[in-house]
C-alpha cells in the first residue's frame, strides 16, 4: 500500500502575539520537507503575530514615547531576527494562513500532526491557552497517538489538555522542556530594570497572587505540576555539550548551526524552550512526522 506523499500539519494560533520565529520557521521547515500546513484561530480569520517581537519597538526604556521608540537597543537583540522576519513576512501572504479553519471545525482524523506555538503577551496569549474547546481537540489529539510539537508557551497549552481516558494532562508520564524559569525570569527582569518598565509584566504571561511564591506561576511549574514527576520537565543538564550557549538565552539557532538549541522528544511528541530553539524543534517534528508517514504507508 503506497501511503500519503505528504503530511498535513495543523499550527494552532491565537488572535494575535504569537512569536514570530516558533510559527514562520516551523511553517517554513515542514513545508520545506514536503508537507502541507494549514492554520486555525479562533474565528477562522488570519491571526497576528506579537508585533513588539517583529519590530523591537517598545522593549527600551524610552519605548513608551513616540519618537524615540523608533531607536532601538534591547529590541534589536530581543526581536525576531532578520532571517525570522523574513519568513514571517512570506507566510502572512500565503493561502493556508491567509485562509485558516476556525477551533470549531477541527476534527483529529483531518490532520496527521499538530503544532502548539508559544507567544507571551498576555493580551493575546491568554485566550489562546485557556481555550476550553482547543484544549478537547489538543487531548484527543494526543490521544490518537499522532505526532504533536509544542513550544515555549505551547507546552502550557499541551499541560492543560486532559485525556479523557486518564482524566490526566496528556503531558502526564511523557518527558518534555518548556520555557524555563531561568529563561522566563531573565526576560522578565531585563524588562523590569532596563527595557519596559512601565508594563514590566510583559514577558510574563500569568504572576504569581497572594502568597504564592515566585516563579509559582512561570511556565515551568505550570508544566511540572502537569507531570507524574518533576524530573519529567527536561532542562539542559550542566555536564551537556554548549552548556552556556544553550542556557544563557544569547544565542539562538539556525539552519546551519544548532549547538543552542535543546529539544526533547518522547515518543511522537517533540517539545522546546523558546525561539532559539525553533530550528532544531522543527527539523526534529518533521523527522517524526516522516516516521509516522513511513509506518501508516505500510499498514
Amino acid at each position: 500500500m503506497i501511503g500519503p506523499v505528504s503530511s498535513l500539519v495543523l499550527i494552532v494560533l491565537p488572535k494575535r502575539d504569537f512569536d514570530p520565529s516558533e510559527v514562520a520557521i516551523t511553517w517554513k521547515v515542514l513545508c520545506a520537507a514536503g508537507n502541507s500546513v494549514m492554520f486555525a484561530t479562533p474565528d477562522g480569520l488570519p491571526a497576528a503575530a506579537d508585533p513588539l517581537m517583529l519590530s523591537g519597538e517598545e522593549l527600551d526604556l524610552w519605548g513608551c514615547i513616540p519618537v524615540l521608540r523608533r531607536i532601538k537597543l534591547l529590541g534589536l537583540g530581543l526581536r525576531a531576527n532578520g532571517d525570522a522576519r523574513r519568513v514571517y513576512a512570506s507566510m502572512r501572504t500565503s493561502p493556508s494562513f491567509l485562509k485558516p479553519v476556525s477551533y470549531s471545525t477541527l476534527r483529529v482524523d483531518q490532520f496527521d500532526g499538530l503544532v502548539l506555538p508559544g507567544g507571551h503577551w498576555a493580551r493575546g496569549m491568554r485566550q489562546y491557552l485557556e481555550d476550553a474547546q482547543l484544549q478537547r481537540f489538543v487531548g484527543d489529539f494526543f490521544e490518537a497517538d499522532k505526532p504533536v510539537a509544542a513550544i515555549c508557551h505551547g507546552v502550557v497549552l499541551a499541560a492543560r489538555s486532559v485525556s479523557m481516558r486518564t482524566g490526566r494532562s496528556v503531558l502526564y508520564g511523557r518527558k518534555t522542556t518548556a520555557l524555563t524559569w531561568r529563561l522566563e525570569k531573565a526576560a522578565w527582569s531585563t524588562m523590569k530594570y532596563f527595557g519596559r518598565v512601565w508594563d514590566p509584566a510583559y514577558y510574563r504571561t500569568y504572576m504569581e497572587v497572594d502568597t504564592e511564591p515566585l516563579g509559582y506561576r512561570s511556565v515551568q511549574a505550570e508544566v511540572s505540576r502537569a507531570l507524574a514527576s518533576p524530573d519529567d520537565f527536561c532542562d539542559v543538564p550542566q555536564q551537556a555539550a554548549d552548556y552556556f550557549r544553550k542556557t544563557s538565552g544569547l544565542f539562538r539557532d539556525s539552519d546551519q548551526d544548532q549547538r543552542p538549541a535543546w529539544v526533547v522528544r518522547d515518543g511522537r511528541y517533540v517539545s522546546a524552550r523558546w525561539p532559539g530553539d525553533v530550528h532544531a524543534f522543527a527539523a526534529a517534528f518533521a523527522a517524526v512526522l516522516a516516521e509516522f508517514r513511513s509506518t501508516a504507508a505500510t499498514r
